[in-house]
């Protein structure tokens, strides 16, 4: 097939290395940085440069932008996007993302199938992008309405990239599931690096450090857009989050060793059951 990739960042290259390492589909780049398409090139991880002429020969399209950016780019091209090509997003939020180029692909012969690789890295940027970011991860393909064979399609380019979990769902329930497992643990950290506190903390800090803090390394453009558009969602679940941390600290506070070992144990419990 002929892939087109929209945007060669951390993903849009990965996804780029991935496709060229492990399959025999033409990879086509797209990037409006002339020195990131050069050295996409002279490293292999296309075979080619595109002009939006070459979307009319695409199969499918990754398109590995930020999600308004996402949104334009289908806008102006849809016209151009080939009968039956497959376009994808891999937008960490599909809440407006999701609805709008439903829309837009209900009016054009492309198929439009959400997608979102559950990989990424604290750097940014074609240089931080690798073949092997998403060995054994999971991708989530968001289907709703979409042609079985289109679906299949994306899942098998994930097979075939490295991704060991296919998981299906409504944008809705993404949405949800990500405010859970992708934005709290990145506001936590952030909130947790601004005690003044990690001023000082070398020396006296470990894994326990690194651990909760790792993701404090923030795109902050990127992440505040992702923030903001599913904001229902994610304050949902920090109230739920600050509920359990006031639960904690009345406990430690009031010295009442029987409620925070009840709390504590109860956390191990849970963790211990789902991972």
């Amino acid at each position: 097939m002929q892939i087109a990739v929209i945007g060669l960042g951390v993903i849009g290259g990965s996804i780029a290395k991935a496709l060229k390492e492990n399959t025999a589909h033409t990879v086509i780049g797209f990037d409006r940085d002339e020195n990131v398409l050069l050295d996409a090139l002279s490293l292999g991880a296309i075979d080619r440069t595109g002009s939006t002429a070459a979307l009319a020969a695409a199969d499918v399209v990754y398109v590995c932008l930020y999600p308004a950016d996402v949104v334009h780019f289908v806008e102006e091209n849809a016209a151009r996007f080939k009968p039956g090509c497959i376009v994808t997003d891999v937008c960490g939020i599909k809440g407006g993302v999701w609805e709008r180029l439903t829309e837009i692909a209900a009016a054009h012969p492309f198929v439009y199938v959400g997608g979102h690789p559950m990989a990424g890295k604290e750097r940014s940027g074609f240089e931080a992008s690798e073949a092997g970011l998403f060995y054994n991860a999971s991708y989530i393909l968001v289907p709703d309405g979409a042609p079985q064979d289109a679906v299949d399609t994306l899942a098998g380019l994930a097979g075939d990239m490295g991704f060991g979990t296919i998981k299906y769902c409504t944008a809705k329930t993404h949405d949800r599931m990500i405010a859970y497992t992708s934005q709290v643990p990145h506001v936590l950290a952030c909130a947790y690096v601004m005690s003044p506190r990690c001023d000082e903390h070398s020396g006296f800090s470990a894994g326990s450090y690194r651990d909760v803090s790792r993701v404090a390394r923030i795109n902050a453009e990127l992440w505040a857009d992702l923030f903001l558009s599913n904001r229902e969602e994610l304050t949902d679940e920090l109230s739920e989050l600050v509920h359990n941390i006031e639960d904690l600290r009345g406990a430690i506070a009031d010295g009442n060793r029987e409620r925070l070992a009840s709390l504590l144990a109860a956390a191990r419990e849970k963790k211990e059951k789902f991972g």
